[in-house]
């Protein structure tokens, strides 16, 4: 294993249990810590950038050009995963089976728009 993946795999997994943490501490009221859950989700975020920084320095890589297509594909991929959030969220916790349902499955189609997206068709 070569050293970028071991520190990309280390930070990732700090990254991600932070924003995993923060977010199940803003978003479950028997918690009572919302405010703490939203600075711990940041630090999530903001381990993630890191992350996604040393690694690409650690392999020599040019640095991300934000282009109209990467912003657009950024948005196509934080519509789709809210989109199927919300319908996850709509059946679970709401009791709206069929509804959650159809914005759950909306949310995978725009997630696999995000293929022909970034890899286009021949």
């Amino acid at each position: 294993m070569k050293k970028s993946t071991l520190v990309a795999m280390i930070l990732g997994t700090i990254g991600g249990v932070f924003f995993a943490l923060g977010m199940c501490m803003a978003l479950l009221p028997e918690w009572g810590m919302f405010t703490q859950g939203i600075v711990c989700g940041v630090v999530g975020l903001v381990i993630l950038l890191i992350d996604l920084l040393v690694w690409r320095k650690m392999e020599g890589k040019a640095p991300i050009k934000v282009t109209p297509k990467a912003v657009g594909t950024v948005v196509v991929g934080v519509l789709g995963a809210l989109l199927l959030g919300v319908g996850m969220c709509l059946s679970m916790v709401f009791g709206n089976m069929v509804l959650g349902i159809v914005v759950g499955i909306v949310g995978i189609i725009v997630l696999l728009c995000l293929i022909p997206l970034t890899k286009g068709v021949r």
